[in-house]
């Protein structure tokens, strides 16, 4: 006998768990918490099974015995209406791990391994700024060509081309890592290089090797601050970068084996650099400890 409206609205909790049947293995499962569930029973190659269509009040009698027929509809073709379910719930857990903003943030945490800090810092943040508000809650899977070129111009309009292009390297690398790992088939950012402004080479002022003679010969003859000149002259001998030369600390340097290394943490790509150090380089850091071997940094 078919359940009434009535009968659904009035039934109340016992000592056990109990069900009101409706029609077509509909019933309703009413807990001993006054909770109360629809259920539907249907058999799937002999198999008895139990598909939830949802809890009362908020999905009604009516609302109910469309959810059984819609399942009853697929049984009726062959499938299986707790299976498919099933599938589109995975679908849905899938789709909420696989937004730009969650595969952004796997890549970078796989990619921070090699980077230093203040790289890593400053990856996160030019897509926090310039990519997460437009794509960050969209999947990788749904997002086209022509939306990455629209978000990219935004930062061409500002006029920051070297920021649009390293931004547009990040998208495309994590366009890859979403394909190398089965979460996308397209990459969006990959084809958008000749759509958009490239900044102009900027090359850093540098030496020719004719240059060279006058410029150690007037470095020798230099007069200003003896530090300045020491620096310099490390930075020849050893070939590091200004920034890891102003941030070395008297810790790295081993005199007794002629060594200075340079710990990953201020290294670009986060590997531990070991600099042979020639008698010259030594002599002058034996000189720099004048000034300043009272302190961590030379």
């Amino acid at each position: 006998m078919a359940l009434t409206a009535r009968q659904v609205e009035t039934a109340r909790p016992k000592e056990k768990d109990y069900k009101l049947s409706d029609e077509r293995g509909l019933y309703l499962l009413v807990k001993t918490t006054g909770a109360r569930y629809w259920r539907l029973k249907y058999r799937i190659a002999g198999k008895e099974k139990k598909l939830a269509l949802g809890v009362y009040p908020d999905v009604s009698l009516a609302e109910a015995r469309i959810k059984r027929d819609d399942a009853r509809k697929i049984i009726s073709e062959g499938g299986d209406p707790g299976e498919k379910k099933r599938k589109e719930k995975l679908t849905q857990k899938i789709s909420a791990t696989n937004t730009f903003h969650a595969l952004a943030t796997e890549w970078h945490q796989h990619k921070s391994l090699s980077w230093s800090e203040s790289y890593a810092r400053s990856v996160l943040e030019a897509l926090d700024k310039d990519i997460f508000p437009y794509l960050g809650k969209r999947s990788v899977t749904d997002i086209l060509p022509l939306e990455m070129l629209e978000i990219l111009r935004r930062i061409e309009k500002r006029g920051s081309l070297e920021k649009l292009r390293k931004v547009r390297q990040y998208c495309n690398q994590i366009f890859r890592y979403a394909i190398a790992t089965g979460r996308a088939t397209v990459n969006p950012a990959s084809e958008l290089t000749s759509t958009l402004a490239a900044p102009k080479a900027a090359h850093f002022p540098h030496l020719r090797a004719d240059e060279l003679p006058v410029f150690l010969r007037k470095l020798a003859e230099y007069h200003g601050s003896p530090v300045t000149r020491m620096a310099t002259n490390l930075l020849l001998l050893t070939g590091l970068r200004t920034i890891e030369l102003r941030s070395a600390e008297w810790s790295e340097i081993d005199f007794d084996n002629a060594l200075w290394t340079i710990p990953e943490s201020r290294m670009k790509m986060r590997r531990k650099h070991v600099v042979p150090l020639s008698r010259q380089a030594t002599d002058i850091l034996l000189q720099l400890k004048t000034f300043s071997g009272q302190y961590r940094l030379v």
